[in-house]
């Protein structure tokens, strides 16, 4: 994330206007009035997202305009500028958004403590950086300044800012923001603060963050003006490129794009499609590489037709033999939008070590578009992340007793074996797979 420099767009979001927003970019405040913003008392009694959602249509748009109506009581706009007096409603977008890249200046005052919510969730932190270090709040560190995921359990990547950007009071300040899934990078005055860490989910520390929420900007005991809110959606090529840029260091390639070399199987019941492994429809059976591998990182983009099915055979014994059970486990890849597999068991969803341990939903990009999947395997846990989240937690396969049909996985202790698919007769495509062996010097 270091060398985006397809991105650098800071110096011209700084002298920009709302009427002029830098390339590719939309903005979210037009100088003028609130609109396309709502009021959310976000931390009030009932007004989490999840509290949010149980409430019918109807419920929910009385209480949104009744934080509404708070909001522009105590937000307004002046010479183009959008103020808050710290007090009053929090702001909202009317509209959701997932994958991002934001632009953002504000100006606040001493003893401030502000921030940005993405995807309704808290936050990239704004405060005083001239306050001193309390060791009775040691969770609290203003003196390290801006720009942190505050809301991230303490001593997790990117909850402290890797340097102190801070303008002096009275200058505004500057963040550019990049958030693919998760995974969020933060700039502030052109200096990197966040480096691709991952955003936790404030509401819910057992899930992963939502796919799509809206942005806020927080009011919090005093004065802070914002200008030049731009916001650009990132499309998923760009992502998956993002996401394969970061810490590539240490990846094999282990398919050519060009032919089966290196690879054992049934390899006659599939092809190579424009660079891309693909399972020939009504054909099957597990391919794996020759090569063998023990603690390992796997990276590949991934393809699904309309109710697509495949898996990514880890650990393989290599012959024909099942995948799932004979293996360390077969990691579903599954079209599981699909009508004919909502009623399927939890563990055979998309992203799911098969039968044993089940994956967090809802992260799949639209059929017919590329996935990003990164895949762990070290000692006998698990761990995916699609799209710049993590959907599946490390589970430890070889505590896992009870199994899908009740049938026993003799694998799942597996240390080492082979990588490869396992093909369920769907046309699934699979490209830029790469392979990083742990602990191999």
């Amino acid at each position: 994330m270091r060398c985006l420099s397809a991105f650098l767009l800071l110096v011209i979001a700084t002298h920009a206007s709302a009427a002029d927003p830098p390339k590719g970019f939309t903005p979210l405040f037009n100088g003028k009035d609130l609109a396309g913003w709502q009021g959310w008392a976000i931390h009030a009694k009932g007004a989490s997202p999840a509290d949010l959602a149980k409430l019918s249509p109807e419920e929910a748009t009385k209480l949104v305009n009744g934080w509404t109506a708070d909001a522009k009581a105590h937000w307004s706009v002046e010479n183009g500028e959008l103020v808050n007096d710290g007090k009053g409603a929090y702001l909202a977008t009317d509209t959701e958004y997932g994958d991002i890249e934001l632009l953002v200046e504000y100006k606040t005052v001493a003893k401030a403590d502000s921030g940005i919510y993405l995807r309704n969730t808290p936050q990239v932190q704004i405060w005083d950086s001239n306050q001193v270090f309390d060791p009775k709040k040691a969770d609290r560190k203003p003196h390290l300044g801006s720009g942190g995921l505050f809301n991230n359990l303490p001593a997790s990547p990117g909850r402290d800012p890797l340097a102190l950007a801070d303008k002096p009071f009275g200058e505004w300040n500057r963040f550019r923001i990049l958030q693919v899934g998760e995974r969020t990078t933060v700039y502030l005055n052109d200096k990197l603060v966040v480096d691709f860490a991952r955003m936790e989910n404030y509401w819910d520390r057992n899930a992963p963050l939502p796919r799509a929420g809206k942005i806020l900007l927080q009011t919090h005991g005093g004065e802070i003006r914002w200008r030049n809110l731009f916001v650009r959606e990132i499309p998923s090529a760009e992502a998956n490129e993002l996401l394969a840029r970061h810490a590539a260091d240490g990846f094999q390639p282990v398919f050519n794009g060009k032919d089966f070399d290196g690879w054992a199987g049934p390899l006659e019941n599939y092809e190579v499609l424009d660079g891309a492994i693909v399972c020939k429809k009504g054909k099957g059976g597990n391919i794996y590489t020759t090569a063998e591998y023990g603690d390992h990182v796997v990276r590949l983009e991934y393809k699904l037709p309309p109710g697509g099915n495949n898996g990514l055979a880890i650990r393989y014994p290599g012959g024909a033999v099942h995948a799932a059970t004979q293996g360390m486990c077969e990691l579903q890849i599954l079209d599981d939008t699909a009508t004919r597999y909502a009623k399927l068991d939890p563990r055979q969803f998309n992203g799911s070590a098969y039968g044993m341990a089940a994956a967090h939903r809802g992260y799949l990009r639209p059929v017919g578009e590329w996935n990003f999947l990164e895949v762990t395997a070290k000692g006998t846990t698990l761990r995916a992340e699609l799209n710049g989240t993590r959907i599946l937690w490390d589970p430890d396969l070889a505590k896992i007793t009870e199994f899908k049909d009740k049938k026993d996985h003799p694998g799942q202790t597996r240390l080492r074996g082979h990588f490869g698919f396992a093909g369920h007769n769907d046309p699934v495509a699979f490209r830029a797979i790469r392979v990083k062996e742990l602990g191999k010097k």
